[in-house]
């Protein structure tokens, strides 16, 4: 008997459907798993289905099938949550909450770009089982909204230096198109090396004044010394 899960998994990465779309014959994938497949089809200009072999001419338009997407998100949740026991701690002012956790939130570990969802430990723990196909990327916990495009709901992986500022993929070959980009990896740390460039240069300049501060004091020192002996 066939489960849940195999029925919503993608037959391309074997994993959950992300963004899933159905094509005419039936058959349901990844939006990104299906467009990798034709990619390499466009050279023919005919398309085929992976599995049952049915083609399509010409290529067709993709939609995500919201219908599915609202299974496999209740699927995935369901999954999760019966695993693991319903905690009984909540997360404290200023901490990230956990998204999966049901009543009391718990505090998030670790936040997943992927899934655009955050994690306590113990459900993060579950969110690696559940993904065994495909390594989701896992970030310390952070506000996800802080880190997804408002435009695309995609996640904020690439540093424009143009602008300074963080965009996703679709909005570096979009309105970013032919700015100085780099990962936001690699921004990251240059904006870390600028900055504690900057605190350098800042203690550098504190040191200095209480070197004067200290010159200032010996002087005024010296002065009422000599004052007082008068």
């Amino acid at each position: 008997m066939t489960s849940n899960q195999d029925l919503f998994t993608c037959p391309i990465c074997l994993d959950i459907l992300r963004d899933p779309v159905t094509l005419n014959c039936g058959h349901s994938y990844c939006m990104g798993c299906i467009k990798g497949c034709w990619d390499q089809e466009d050279p023919k200009g005919v398309y085929s289905c992976p599995q049952c072999r049915r083609t399509f001419t010409p290529r067709p338009i993709l939609n995500k099938n919201n219908i599915v997407a609202e299974l496999v998100e209740q699927i995935r949740k369901t999954r999760i949550q019966a695993v693991v026991p319903a905690p009984v701690e909540c997360a404290g002012p200023g901490e990230v909450e956990c998204d999966v956790c049901a009543g009391r939130k718990l505090k998030a570990v670790k936040s997943c770009l992927d899934c655009l969802l955050s994690y306590c430990e113990m459900h993060c723990k579950v969110h690696n089982d559940v993904h065994p196909g495909r390594k989701h990327k896992m970030i310390d916990a952070t506000g996800l909204q802080e880190r997804t495009c408002t435009h695309h709901e995609k996640p904020l992986e690439i540093f424009c230096r143009t602008d300074q500022t963080c965009v996703c993929f679709l909005c570096m070959v979009d309105e970013h198109k032919g700015h100085d980009t780099v990962s936001a990896s690699a921004g990251r740390k240059e904006k870390q090396a600028q900055m504690g460039e900057t605190q350098r240069k800042f203690q550098q300049r504190i040191q200095e004044r209480e070197k004067k501060l200290q010159e200032l004091r010996k002087t005024v020192k010296a002065l009422k010394v000599r004052t007082d002996h008068r």
